[in-house]
């Protein structure tokens, strides 16, 4: 159970960093995104949801690697 716990740990601190890396990378894109004249709240959810799926496609090793543990 305790594995599980950490893996489920290990996945968010992955997903942290990598939206914070994301996000400063393309700040001004993003913006642009928020300004955009059909940008609303409903679209800021897509938009999480949109950028947390790109950090799936990277390998367990990968992931690992980043973050320092293998």
């Amino acid at each position: 159970m305790q594995d599980t716990s950490r893996t489920q740990q290990d996945k968010t601190d992955f997903e942290s960093f990598y939206l914070k890396q994301v996000t400063a990378e393309f700040a001004d894109d993003l913006d642009k995104l928020r300004n955009a004249s059909d940008f609303n709240e409903k679209s800021v959810p897509i938009l999480i949801d949109a950028l947390k799926a790109t950090a799936g496609v990277y390998s367990e090793v990968d992931k690992a690697k980043v973050m320092g543990k293998q």
